[in-house]
């Protein structure tokens, strides 16, 4: 097996599209090791690693921290609601203070964009960008696309459509870039007050409306309109969103195609998606959970092994 290019994971724009290729055959392992009667390996028996969360989050920390557990690593979790940061600590302090108990690893999700290529700069372990702010989320992307891989068998010459708040959206950025780097064609798709300036420099093309993206693409990934990162408004109503750009199970069945429907999470149910689309069987959402923890053990052990 070979090696990550990178000694850090701060986002798909610094992978190579080997690296990709090899975390996703170092996953299809872990995904065995996973659906065992017996789902741990020792294989990070001597490792620690920190999660470090400066926002809150459920399904990353539950993922990260239980692809870290069936590698039989030794598991930290710090919340900065509870921590020091609150007296005034710096990042900085605050990393090095965990680091000096002989942590190895860092997993850190934290506000601000470039948090994480700060942090490796002037630390010395391994950072893993668990998100920053509305930049990247890279280990969402990659298991974005290796349930894309796994369903269609391949993510090259692939139509997909990123539909919805692509403005705030980490999960956005890092997905164009993963898919583009793989061969895929993408658009977004969504109120243009939610679609950033110059968007197409980054290879992608816009559709303002949802049933030509859906007629055009194989593979739907839904977002979450981001209401916390949200400082004005920037469209009339929930309502008036919903009938624009929801997904429906209607609008499914009308197109002349069978699509695959993904999401991130959280879900807003109702909203950017309905629960008879999000339940159906054109819906990957929960392989996208199950794929997520295979994915970060194939992150986690491919950085491990460059520890020195």
């Amino acid at each position: 097996m070979g090696e990550l290019s990178v000694n850090h994971l701060l986002g798909i724009k610094y992978l190579k599209k080997k690296d990709i290729e090899l975390i996703f055959e170092t996953a299809d392992h872990f995904k065995e090791v996973i659906n065992r009667s017996i789902k741990k390996v020792p294989t990070l028996r001597d490792v620690t690693i920190a999660n470090i969360f400066f926002e809150n989050s459920t399904r990353t920390k539950l993922s990260f921290e239980l692809a870290e557990k069936r590698l039989s690593a030794d598991v930290v979790n710090f919340s900065a609601s509870q921590s020091s940061v609150k007296k005034g600590e710096t990042l900085i302090d605050t990393v090095n203070n965990i680091l000096s108990m002989k942590v190895d690893m860092v997993v850190m999700r934290h506000p601000n964009p470039g948090a994480g290529i700060f942090l490796a700069r002037h630390v010395n372990a391994s950072i893993v960008n668990a998100g920053d702010g509305a930049h990247e989320h890279p280990t969402q992307a990659l298991l974005d696309s290796y349930s894309i891989r796994e369903k269609l068998g391949d993510v090259g010459g692939k139509n997909v459509v990123i539909v919805g708040d692509i403005l705030h959206s980490r999960v956005a950025l890092s997905n164009i870039f993963a898919l583009k780097l793989q061969g895929a064609q993408v658009k977004v798709c969504g109120p243009k007050t939610l679609i950033p300036k110059h968007i197409e420099s980054l290879g992608v093309t816009v559709e303002t409306n949802l049933r030509k993206a859906l007629e055009w693409c194989d593979v739907a990934n839904m977002l979450r309109v981001q209401r916390e990162r949200m400082d004005i408004s920037y469209f009339p109503s929930t309502r008036e969103y919903t009938q624009q750009f929801g997904l429906n199970k209607q609008l499914l069945n009308s197109l002349d195609k069978s699509i695959v429907v993904m999401h991130p999470g959280p879900i807003n149910r109702g909203v950017e998606i309905t629960s008879d689309v999000a339940d159906s069987n054109q819906s990957i959402i929960l392989e996208q959970v199950e794929n997520g923890v295979a994915i970060r053990m194939a992150v986690l052990y491919l950085l491990a092994s460059k520890i020195k």
